[in-house]
């Protein structure tokens, strides 16, 4: 018989069950993409069975490929995209509405009212964020205000709120658990970063029920067990990490100072400062990056909210590249200093500037500017905005010298070596780089006592390349200098 760990790690575009080895390698993978829907001007939604079914199909999936019958899934750990809010029926499990997506915006003009009444200050010192479209808070008040019926529905108890992990929770429970860990707790802009708990005065400045809110927990704890749902019935959901906490702990970034920055769908760059909560004054956000046996580790954070999917876009919306895999030899035939600037600020842009109006520009066309040019821009437009997280972290006290890094865009040599000298700074690719999979199970396997202690998972960590700066500080402040220039012209 074989032990196996299983990762559901449900994503902005897609959902993935991964079945990993007890050493922390894959052993077999499923993926289904699922559609996005884009019904206005800065909305961005799901229809949760999509979710639902997805990761119900590529679990049955995986399990089919990886697990025979005398094989067992000792753990389960849950991953997601975080920030993305949905509200269900507690009798039918059914969502009210669909899933609002972290990139929504459209509670721009109701965050602006909130902050021109001075109440960032306070929203910030008890949940480490900015009063932002990005997070669940208002989200929920939306739905609250424009689905008739719901409000009374809520306030009589009827109605559950979760992110994404919490939802998967409830399906796969059965509708017995309505549960979710600090991790994602921590990015609902209801929840008291210090004190761990969901904080009254902040439920009543958004006129929310506590009835809706989910039970917080360690993100290493005993969840619930799995019932109906195939060869998975009976295992225990052990894990539970908002998406970027799951890499940075499947980077085992567990020393103050370390830090990893994931480039899917956005990019999110996330520094451990240990047991102290370290107040950014150059607004990035402070989170909690995981907590365990109630002991909460606290991360610093910058968040990009497009990265891949400008790639993505150029792939899909102006269809100049049919394969995200092209991308790598266009940039090698491009000059670095082409001078054409893409700021991919499709829906606002995230740290630090915090702007849900801005939208996206090129600059710098002339009519020598060709598919290579525009194609090397996006791929360096994600180098400039990881450029403005360190920049910020640096204004902070604390600069990250050598950077993790994981997510689609790094098997691109031709990125990681940009990304290197536009920070000074080394960066080092690991072997596994699916890290945020990884990490929910090493969270689920600590649960099981598969893994004694942090220091075993960091001796687990294998490096596959690091690559070195070796552009010019000349060089690298003109690039740089031009982003900013770019950027101040939204």
């Amino acid at each position: 018989m074989t032990q196996f760990i299983l990762s559901i790690d449900q994503g902005t575009t897609s959902s993935r069950a991964i079945l990993f080895t007890l050493d922390g390698n894959i052993h077999a993978t499923s993926q289904q993409e699922f559609p996005q829907h884009f019904p206005a001007s800065g909305w961005v939604e799901h229809d949760p069975e999509d979710i639902w079914r997805t990761v119900r199909e590529t679990c049955d999936e995986v399990m089919e490929k990886g697990c025979s019958e005398t094989d067992e899934v000792i753990a389960v750990g849950i991953t997601n995209q975080r920030e993305t809010t949905v509200l269900w029926d507690r009798a039918t499990g059914e969502a009210v509405y669909p899933a609002i997506v972290w990139q929504d915006r459209r509670t721009a003009e109701w965050c602006e009212s909130l902050k021109k009444q001075s109440l960032e200050p306070s929203v910030n010192n008890k949940t480490g964020l900015l009063i932002d479209p990005y997070f669940s808070a208002t989200k929920i008040r939306w739905v609250l205000d424009n689905v008739p019926g719901v409000q009374q529905r809520a306030e009589k108890g009827e109605l559950a709120f979760g992110t994404i992990d919490s939802f998967l929770l409830w399906r796969l429970t059965g509708g017995k658990v309505h549960r979710t860990d600090a991790t994602n707790a921590s990015r609902t802009m209801l929840f008291n970063i210090h004190n761990q708990e969901w904080d009254q005065e902040l439920l009543d400045l958004f006129g929310i029920p506590e009835s809706l809110l989910p039970e917080v927990m360690d993100s290493a704890a005993d969840f619930g067990q799995i019932v109906g749902s195939g060869r998975l019935n009976g295992a225990s959901v052990m894990g539970m990490a908002g998406d970027q906490q799951a890499a940075l702990f499947g980077q085992t970034c567990f020393e103050t100072g370390m830090a990893k920055s994931t480039y899917g769908t956005g990019c999110f760059l996330m520094l451990n400062t240990g047991d102290k909560p370290l107040t950014s004054e150059h607004r990035l956000l402070t989170t909690i990056a995981y907590r365990l046996n109630g002991k909460p580790v606290y991360a610093l954070e910058g968040s990009i909210f497009v990265a891949g999917a400008a790639i993505q876009w150029l792939r899909d919306g102006l269809q100049l590249i049919k394969n995200a895999n092209e991308t790598e030899s266009l940039a090698e035939g491009t000059p670095m200093d082409h001078g054409v600037y893409l700021v991919p600020a499709f829906t606002g842009l995230g740290a630090p500037y915090w702007d849900p109006n801005a939208r996206g520009a090129i600059f710098g066309l002339t009519r020598d500017t060709g598919i290579k040019e525009i194609v090397t821009a996006g791929l360096q437009s994600v180098c400039y905005q990881t450029k403005d997280l360190q920049k910020a972290m640096e204004k902070d006290g604390i600069r990250p010298i050598t950077l993790r890094v994981d997510g689609g865009m790094v098997a691109n040599n031709w990125v990681l070596q940009f990304l290197a000298d536009i920070l000074g700074a080394r960066v080092d690719r690991p072997a596994l780089v699916e890290t945020t999979a990884l990490g929910a199970a090493y969270l689920a396997g600590l649960q099981a006592g598969v893994y004694k202690s942090l220091d075993e998972l960091a001796s687990m960590w294998r490096c596959d390349r690091s690559f070195e700066a070796v552009m010019t500080k000349t060089q690298r402040d003109k690039l740089y200098d031009g982003w900013i220039k770019a950027v101040s012209k939204l």
